[in-house]
């Protein structure tokens, strides 16, 4: 364990001596490495507030099929609306408007996957929605087996693939128990074949007691009851970026990392120490997050500033950080209150404006 704590210090020391180096991008060599401004002009996709916008939300809740229930919150009886009319506007440029008819001609025949964990599956339920909105009567088949679903829009042939894995790495139950193996992918088999793969993952790294699905984490055939979690983080995370390099063909397959997806447990992170998002109505609006960018989005930029193919950041942190207006609250039906994920039609709908707007550049 001392080589742990070892590691932990060397990671800590490490990541903060590099934090400025930080890019919304990454490009497909070390000799031109890329921000927003080499995919979307001059524009920097990720900096700017959010604006009332009375003809949002882009699609109605009541009329798509994908939502997942626990995101589905005017459903479970959230009253208030205000929510959904915030558009996200950038300050050096605008955002262009989600157009599925557009989108779904122009992603005729493509393959499209979310890989990671619930937050996937927010993100994954927002496409479907925002897609059968532009085409309602479009035939739309949704298909569901273990750890991957799919939406397939079948007079478009695009379809949609969600994979569950809440770390990327594997975990096994194996003689010894529940083993997260952080140098192990053999999940990846199923990722082959895309066109666009956007990859997620952070939440569960955090979980402790009853809620930690694992026993032990493996690394190099070892087995340890537990680790410095941004540690086994960075870990798990620099064995994905080696299955990216070895597997994905950059000529046939774009591949997207969404940025860490804040929770608002804890009122003090933007200066209301008393609250949580519960009956939160507005973002906040301040130009700088008090809480400040999270450790685990220091160590995705680390990773991925390393790599040599290219990942595209979806950089969406700050941005989400300032809506603790729209989580679920207590309308999920799942959690009594849920500050992590987020309600549909809502916030997820903007990563996939970003999505977009990347992916047509």
């Amino acid at each position: 364990m001392g080589s742990v704590l070892v590691h932990a210090l060397f990671l800590t020391l490490f990541l903060f001596s590099h934090q400025t180096k930080a890019k919304f991008f990454y490009s497909s060599s070390n000799e031109t490495r890329f921000g927003v401004s080499n995919i979307a002009g001059t524009c920097n996709l990720f900096h700017g507030k959010w604006v009332y916008d009375s003809s949002y939300p882009l699609y109605d809740p009541s009329t798509c099929p994908f939502i997942d229930p626990q995101f589905n919150c005017q459903k479970h009886g959230r009253k208030d609306e205000l929510y959904q009319k915030f558009r996200w506007m950038p300050f050096s440029c605008p955002l262009p408007r989600f157009n599925g008819l557009k989108f779904l001609k122009g992603h005729k025949g493509k393959k499209i996957m979310f890989v990671g964990d619930s937050l996937s599956l927010n993100q994954f339920n927002s496409l479907a929605c925002m897609l059968h909105a532009s085409v309602p009567n479009s035939k739309a088949t949704f298909r569901q087996r273990d750890a991957l679903s799919s939406v397939t829009f079948e007079d478009y042939g695009l379809e949609l693939f969600l994979y569950r894995t809440a770390y990327l790495v594997d975990l096994d139950h194996d003689k010894a128990g529940r083993v997260l193996k952080l140098d192990s992918i053999t999940n990846g088999e199923a990722w082959r074949g895309m066109d666009v793969l956007i990859f997620n993952t952070w939440h569960w790294w955090t979980h402790t007691g009853s809620a930690q699905p694992w026993d032990y984490i493996q690394e190099n055939n070892k087995l340890y009851k537990d680790m410095n979690r941004f540690v086994a983080f960075y870990k798990g995370l620099t064995t994905w970026a080696r299955w990216v390099e070895k597997n994905v063909n950059p000529a046939q397959t774009k591949v997207f990392f969404l940025g860490i997806s804040p929770v608002h447990y804890q009122g003090r992170d933007w200066n209301q120490p008393s609250k949580s998002c519960m009956s939160e109505k507005e973002p906040f609006f301040g130009l700088k997050y008090p809480g400040g960018i999270p450790m685990a989005w220091v160590v995705v930029n680390k990773v991925l500033s390393r790599m040599s193919k290219p990942v595209y950041f979806l950089d969406v942190t700050t941005l989400s950080q300032y809506r603790k207006d729209a989580h679920p609250e207590g309308y999920s039906g799942v959690m009594a209150t849920d500050c992590s994920h987020w309600c549909l039609p809502g916030l997820p709908d903007t990563w996939n404006e970003l999505l977009n707007a990347a992916l047509s550049h």
